[in-house]
Parts: structure tokens; sequence; C-alpha cells
């Protein structure tokens, strides 16, 4: 089970970042188990487009982005687009990267429960930088199986020590409800796991471990398992913020410590060995998923150990570890990746829909008729996710 593993768990890595564990947290204090639906809806879709994108890279042997520059025929609509990717992904994930080494040292701070130190992000940046500099995929797929594995153990016996109801976790699951002022969770839980970067990294990454159509149900299964897996880690993270709906939060962090006097110091250390493997395995694919993204629109072919495909995750690494050493946001390029995004995805799943119809690209593996319907249906729920989430930034100018 475990060779079909693969380039699904860095995107189920990629997703459970220190805004998803903070965004579940937020649910789970504010609505109790309410909203478990909304996550298993994320996980859902999460599912079928990450799907679709890794049988377009595996079929097409090239990246979303390389798709778009052959497939767009109209020189200014492949430029725009690829111009709009580049600042979406790129920049985005460079403005993004303070937040993910933010999460590792939190996840620090709760082990050992004392101030962060200012070195803690250079620390975090040199095993990130190490990780990414060996260039191997397979060294890389080893340890995120690990990492991932030990955040489903720890979130997952973190929401076990609070001895949740079973039956309201599944009503909670397969219930659909609407509390008061939860819409912009219910999007926010979206929007942290449907997420535009993972798309592209997918295609590129199924490429580094499968070469044949024949993969291609290798490919599925590793999609199911590991997106799967990172939804079980979401919805742990919601169940164990629910047994504490009293405390007062503003990051994760806090229900690590809200849940040290009812539970003990146990709770804590599992939330905070989650959170650190969080932090540093985003802080590992926000910068990969970058350089695949500028390597499939430039068409660089010497892959991981290029020196153009390092000075780009090693730009985005840089930035990141020196905002988080300065407590420097950058606010103005947070929003601007944020409507960059919530333009970008849409598009993105638009794109995915029609190319992956093409009989003269994909041959027999095209859609089926059932995920069409789906796939749009899907689209639907995106693109109102893509128009919230521009209006939420533009509300807040």
């Amino acid at each position: 089970m475990f060779k079909k593993i693969g380039p699904g768990v860095l995107v189920a890595a990629a997703f459970i970042g220190p805004g998803t564990i903070t965004t579940c947290t937020l649910a789970g204090v504010d609505f109790g188990f309410a909203l478990l639906w909304a996550m298993l809806l994320s996980v859902l879709t999460t599912i079928i487009f990450q799907e679709m994108a890794a049988r377009i890279g595996i079929i097409t042997q090239q990246g979303l982005a390389a798709s778009f520059r052959n497939e767009l025929k109209r020189p200014w609509l492949r430029n725009l687009m690829i111009l709009i990717v580049l600042s979406a992904i790129v920049l985005g994930n460079a403005a993004y990267e303070a937040g993910n080494i933010g999460g590792a040292v939190l996840g620090i701070e709760a082990l050992l429960g004392t101030p962060p130190k200012f070195w803690y992000a250079w620390v975090i940046g040199a095993c990130a930088f190490s990780l990414l500099y060996v260039g191997s995929y397979k060294v890389l797929e080893k340890i995120f199986i690990s990492l991932v594995i030990l955040m489903s153990i720890s979130f997952v016996l973190a929401a076990v020590l609070t001895k949740p109801a079973l039956g309201d976790i599944l009503s909670g699951l397969f219930i659909p409800s609407l509390p008061d002022d939860s819409l912009f969770t219910i999007v926010a839980l979206i929007g942290t796991t449907v997420v535009p970067y993972n798309l592209f990294l997918h295609a590129s990454l199924v490429r580094e471990k499968w070469k044949s159509v024949r993969d291609l149900k290798a490919v599925r299964w590793d999609t199911i398992l590991s997106i799967s897996l990172g939804g079980i880690i979401s919805m742990a993270i919601i169940v164990t913020a629910s047994a504490n709906r009293e405390i007062e939060v503003v990051d994760a962090l806090d229900l690590a410590r809200g849940l040290e006097p009812l539970y003990g110091q146990t709770a804590r250390y599992f939330m905070g060995i989650g959170l650190f493997a969080a932090g540093i395995t985003s802080a590992i694919t926000a910068p990969l998923a970058a350089a695949y993204v500028a390597a499939s629109c430039f068409n660089w072919k010497k892959g991981l150990r290029s020196y153009k495909f390092r000075l780009v995750w090693g730009f985005i690494l840089l930035v990141g570890v020196v905002s988080q050493s300065f407590q420097i946001r950058p606010i103005e390029i947070i929003k601007f990746a944020q409507v960059a995004n919530g333009l970008l995805l849409p598009v993105i799943c638009v794109f995915i829909l029609w190319v992956v119809n093409k009989s003269s690209l994909m041959g027999i593996n095209r859609n089926k008729k059932w995920q069409n319907i789906v796939g749009i249906l899907l689209l639907l729920l995106i693109i109102m996710l893509g128009v919230k989430s521009i209006w939420s930034v533009i509300g807040s100018l």
C-alpha cells in the first residue's frame, strides 16, 4: 500500500498548514461539530479536482502551466494567464511563507513551553533548505509520509483524549447546518483545503513518480487516500477544538494551551507536535510549488536540481525566514495574493475541466459524464468561494 502512496501526501501536507489548523480551531471553538460537513465537502471537492490535475500531469507528462501555454492559442490570453498564475503562486507563496514557518515555531513553543526565540525561524528555514537542496523526490516523499503520519497520530490522539460523542460527530458530518455567522467560516474551511497551488504541484509531482498511463490507478489510489487522510486531520482538529469552546483563539497555539488544564500536558504535546509538522511541511511545499510553476511557465527542463529551480524556492524560503524573524507582515502583498488566488482558482478549474475532456489530448482517459456533472457543480461552489474571498479583501480595504 505504501509503495503506491506518493505525490498525494505532499498535497495533503501542503493544505494542512498553520492557516488550516487555525481555521479548523476557530470552526470547532465557535460552532462545535456543526461545520464538519463543510470540511467533508471540501475534501470531496479537493479529491475530484486534484485527481483531474494529476490525470492531466500523468498523461501529458507536463505541468498545468505548460498545458496553459500549449493549449491557449491566442498569445495575449496565454500571456495573461501565465502572468496571473505567476503572480498568484510565486508572489502569494512568498507572502504566506512566513506564516508557514511561524506555524512550526508555534509548535516548538507549545512543546517547550517557552517564548519563541529569534533563531527558531532560521533553524526551521535551514531544515527546509537542506531537504529541498538534496533535490531528490524520493527523499522528500519518504520524509513527508513520515510527517503526515506524525500529524495524523498527533491530532487524532488529541481528539480522542477529549472523548467526543460519536453520534454528534456523525450528525455534524452528514446533516448540513448553517449556524448564525457561520458562512464566512464555511468559506474559509473550503478555501484552506481547495488550494490553487496544490493543483499545479500535483500535476508536476506525479511525473516525478510515474511515467505511464498504466499508473493511473495508482495515481487515483494515492490521491483518494492521501487527501482523505488530510481531511481526517482537519476534522480531528475541529473535534479537539469543540471540547473547549470557552477559550479565546487567536492562533492554533491557544488551543494547545487551552487543552492543558483539562487533559494535561499530553494533549498540549500532541498539538505541538502536529503544529510543528504542519508548519514545516507547508514551509517546504509552498516554495516547491512555486518553483514547479515557474519551471512549467518558462519551460525549464532540468528539474529539481536546476539552479533556476533552486533560485525560485530559495528566494521564497528566504523571504519567509526573514519576515518571520523580524515579524514583518507584508499585508498588501498578502491581500493581493488573496485576490489573485480568488480569481485564479475558478479559472484553473474551468481550464482543468476543458483539458480533461479533450479527446485529442486525453483519449479514453477523458472525463466520464458523471465526473463532468460533479465537477461543474463543485465549480459553481468554487466560483462562489472566489467571489466571497475577493469581496472580503475589498471590504477590508
